[in-house]
């Protein structure tokens, strides 16, 4: 019993020694052991992405309505096109985005490598040195300033550098009802005020509760009413202070305000009245951004899209935004920048779902494809060559925001325009120190 003891003790010894020496073995074969892996804890997520065989990348977007999908499926077609980089891609409420990115700037961890930025909003944060500039990541990417639409690639050049690369431009567009259109016997698009002031007095049917255009008197103003002030001749700075009180910008609120008076439009529109009606089937035009279009298609709405009339009797003209791409200044890893090229370069070439979304592409290589030639929205690029964006002036989402208070109380009739834009006007010379 002893000697067979003995024996099974031994059995069990070489074992042992034999798994420790298929362990050790595979210990010296890896590059990292358990004590490694936790020292790895505190370096770059790069270090961990290239024992994997790719290197993440975290994007950041505010897509958190209906364009979030459209932005999604490029993302996963990028991912599906290569086994280099895998973009993680994390929409973030749009309401509180920069709130959020400020937070994430700061931080040490979790910071995105890539993120959407509204055109307007690049010279304030570029100021805080809280981007860098793209020149040497795009043009080791292949991606030219040419290849673009000038308008924003103009305004996200600052002091020589480029700080954003556009994916799209998304202009203050009309969305008409093709069927009450008909129904007036209207057979084209009004393309001035005469046109305009005349189609919307054949399309109001009061009594049916129809209305030929019904006039917000919040969102989205804040794209309508810079439109109609720089075609009126005005502007909202003239250099050196902010300038909508001018008698250009007032006579473009008395327009408006006159529409009401006529019972073209309802009074006392709430947020989102005129989409309502719109969707409804009761408001005959709606000026808005193509970001619209999507929720029209579901509704089945037979409707069609075109450039905003020319209103002011100055010039053509109309405000846009703009997304752009944008790095933080804090990314620095080569591989990481490598990706961000790649995928930037794949997008300028593989967009078409965002134009799916009812967005005007900013790339000129889309914007001469016959697909998106083919789209409804590629009317919205006509007007590309005029289009304006917010005064390039730091802080200006702040310094701009009690013209829409003040505009609000115009239109609904609580104030005059001329007392109501010079109450704004002093408001925001206060933010600005004047």
């Amino acid at each position: 019993m002893r000697k067979k003891w003995s024996m099974l003790v031994t059995l069990i010894i070489m074992v042992t020694l034999i798994a420790a020496g298929c362990s050790g073995g595979k210990n010296t074969n890896n590059t990292t052991n358990d004590s490694t892996s936790q020292g790895n804890k505190s370096q770059s997520s790069n270090s961990e992405n290239t024992k994997k065989g790719k290197t993440k990348l975290l994007f950041w977007s505010p897509f958190s309505g209906a364009d979030g999908p459209f932005m999604k499926n490029i993302v996963d077609s990028y991912n599906a096109s290569q086994d280099q980089y895998s973009m993680e891609f994390v929409i973030q409420p749009n309401g509180e985005y920069y709130k959020m990115l400020d937070v994430a700037l700061n931080a040490s961890k979790d910071s995105p490598d890539l993120v959407i930025m509204h055109l307007d909003q690049i010279p304030t944060y570029q100021s805080k040195g809280q981007l860098q500039a793209i020149d040497d990541l795009a043009a080791n990417a292949g991606i030219s300033k040419a290849d673009y639409v000038e308008a924003p690639i103009d305004y996200a050049t600052i002091d020589g550098k480029w700080y954003g690369i556009p994916l799209d431009i998304h202009p203050l567009v009309m969305y008409y009802n093709k069927d009450l259109f008909e129904k007036a016997g209207i057979t084209s698009v009004p393309t001035n005020r005469a046109e305009f002031d005349a189609a919307v007095e054949k399309l109001t049917d009061q009594q049916a509760g129809v209305y030929g255009y019904v006039v917000p008197t919040l969102w989205p103003q804040q794209f309508i009413f810079p439109t109609l002030v720089w075609q009126n001749g005005g502007e909202l700075w003239d250099g050196d202070n902010v300038a909508y009180n001018s008698p250009e910008a007032v006579e473009m609120i008395e327009w408006m305000r006159g529409l009401i008076d006529k019972g073209v439009s309802p009074s006392n529109v709430q947020q989102d009245g005129e989409n309502t009606l719109f969707l409804q089937g009761k408001n005959a035009i709606q000026f808005n951004g193509p970001w619209m279009k999507s929720q029209f298609d579901e509704a089945g709405l037979n409707f069609g899209v075109a450039p905003v009339p020319q209103i002011g009797k100055a010039k053509p003209a109309v405000f846009g935004g703009s997304h752009n791409f944008a790095i933080p200044q804090g990314v620095t890893d080569e591989d990481i920048l490598a990706g961000i090229g790649d995928f930037l370069k794949y997008v300028s070439s593989n967009s078409l779902d965002w134009a799916e979304s009812g967005q005007a592409l900013a790339s000129k290589p889309m914007l001469e494809s016959a697909e998106f030639k083919a789209l409804p929205q590629s009317a919205i690029a006509e007007s590309f060559s005029y289009v304006q964006f917010a005064p390039n002036v730091l802080n200006w989402p702040t310094i701009s925001e009690p013209i829409w208070g003040e505009l609000n109380n115009a239109l609904l009739g609580n104030k005059p325009a001329q007392q109501a834009m010079d109450d704004a006007a002093a408001k925001s010379q206060q933010a600005i120190g004047k």
